[in-house]
């Protein structure tokens, strides 16, 4: 299935020197067969501009392009195109505190993060061994948290705090400030999505 607007990102990817996207999305280029090379919660993702397919070798590569196909793949083509060559800013922020970051909480865009709290209320080291499985790196934030990367310049920080008798468990989820350099509001929504998903369902993969 082709989401809208992947037609008029394989464009404008097109059109761009792969020597600048190499560089500002952190990415490889094969020129033999107009291939980039993505990596993706430390999967190998492959654009092709020959054939403008994505695809992956990998399994949990393939449940990223496949199963959350509605996130993942404009969300790669965008990156690609908009990403620049700027450092993390070291700063992480709630995405609603982006400009436009209303579309956070509101709505059918409302991130599931009350599925994150529940499911691994009880499951601290499932929650650190599915993030590390990820390429996560294990932080120190909350009862439990891990950094993911579900782009090269862009990291997702995913905390869960325990329930107790007065408070139920709870999960947030804050990005690098520079994100909004890196790719637009919209994407950054699809980007936090695709990684709640990947949390919640590689399960057996």
């Amino acid at each position: 299935m082709v989401w809208p607007g992947e037609i008029k990102a394989w464009d404008v990817l097109s059109g761009l020197d792969s020597e600048d996207v190499t560089v500002n999305a952190k990415v490889l280029f094969t020129a033999h067969d107009s291939t980039y090379v993505l990596t993706c919660f430390g999967q190998d993702i492959f654009i092709s501009l020959n054939d403008r397919n994505i695809y992956s070798t990998t399994a949990l590569g393939k449940l990223l392009i496949n199963e959350h196909s509605e996130y993942s793949r404009l969300s790669i083509l965008k990156y690609l195109i908009h990403s620049t060559d700027l450092p993390l800013a070291g700063q992480l922020i709630h995405p609603s505190d982006l400009p436009g970051g209303d579309i956070f909480i509101r709505g059918t865009h409302v991130l599931p993060l009350d599925k994150v709290a529940e499911y691994f209320e009880n499951s601290s080291n499932e929650f650190i061994s599915i993030g590390k499985s990820l390429g996560g790196t294990q932080l120190e934030y909350g009862d439990m948290s891990i950094e993911l990367l579900p782009f090269p310049r862009v990291p997702v920080v995913i905390i869960v705090w325990l329930g107790d008798e007065e408070f139920p468990a709870r999960s947030t989820l804050l990005i690098d400030s520079s994100c909004k350099s890196q790719i637009p509001t919209d994407i950054i929504w699809s980007t936090a999505m695709m990684s709640i998903k990947m949390m919640l369902t590689n399960k057996g993969v």
